[in-house]
């Protein structure tokens, strides 16, 4: 069995603030047990203002967030999922990188992927996101191997896009993550349900850390979900801000696929032909 502690926050503007209270989740996580902990999507930063976002982000490197993240998985012995980071990158177009980084229990930055799929989208009359025009899609995918399991790496709006989860598990992935700040409007609609049909269709166990509530100029679902590989909500943490631990078997993973091996069936196909009357 694995423990394993999701952060649920309430990020605001300010990278200090959000940053203090991801220190005090990974402390209250890890004094739980939990040897897997992870966040969710944007943790230093949840703003809509591209302005503030350049005032207050800065490159990898440059990040003040990312050393004490570091601090405290060494000291804690954890592996720890940044659910993602908003980072520069140095484009000649000013937009950001969203990222998720995967640090090890020596504090090492093992793994990180840059989110591909970009929320440009309206989702009311009143409710639009162009996520592109803050933010450049990455192209690379990436699962850890980690000694809880093989980890497969994505974030929020990639969950649409099933063909990458398929990509995941055939590279080998236990676990997926879903770090997220999903509108209150879509999550309504399609959170568990996507969330539960990838977790069916990979036979992995889905992880799903999420924002919650109100922040500048938006709002977020919440529910940060587990899913196990036969589609049960093993967890979901309603709409509160908050740490929660959850024991997994990853002998799940194996059960689920023996039972339903659709992961390998696929079959190659010529693309669709067009039929009717013109």
């Amino acid at each position: 069995m694995i423990r394993i502690g999701l952060i649920q926050l309430n990020s605001r503007d300010a990278p200090e603030e959000n940053l203090a209270v991801i220190l005090s989740g990974i402390d209250e996580a890890a004094s739980k047990g939990a040897a897997f902990i992870a966040t969710p999507e944007v943790s230093n930063c949840l703003s809509v203002s591209r302005t503030h976002q350049s005032q207050v982000l800065a490159l990898e490197e440059h990040d003040t967030s990312l050393p004490e993240l570091r601090r405290a998985a060494r000291e804690h012995g954890i592996w720890l999922l940044i659910g993602s980071l908003g980072l520069k990158t140095g484009d000649a177009d000013d937009r950001f990188a969203n990222r998720s980084i995967m640090i090890s229990p020596k504090g090492e930055i093992v793994a990180r992927y840059d989110k591909i799929h970009m929320f440009d989208v309206q989702v009311t009359p009143t409710e639009t996101f162009k996520e592109s025009d803050g933010y450049r899609p990455g192209n690379m995918t990436s699962v850890v191997q980690t000694d809880i399991g093989k980890v497969g790496l994505t974030i929020c709006y990639d969950i649409r896009f099933p063909h990458l989860y398929r990509a995941l598990a055939h590279a080998g992935a236990d676990i997926i993550t879903v770090p997220a700040a999903f509108s209150p409007v879509t999550g309504e609609a399609h959170w568990h349900v996507l969330l539960r049909a990838r977790a069916i269709e990979t036979g992995c166990f889905i992880i799903a850390p999420a924002q919650t509530g109100q922040h500048a100029g938006r709002s977020t679902y919440g529910h940060s979900l587990v899913v196990a590989p036969w589609g049960e909500v093993l967890l979901d943490m309603g709409t509160e801000p908050g740490v929660a631990c959850i024991d997994i078997d990853l002998a799940d993973v194996t059960r689920a696929r023996q039972r339903v091996p659709s992961i390998s069936h696929d079959r190659g196909f010529q693309p669709p032909i067009i039929c009717g009357d013109e």
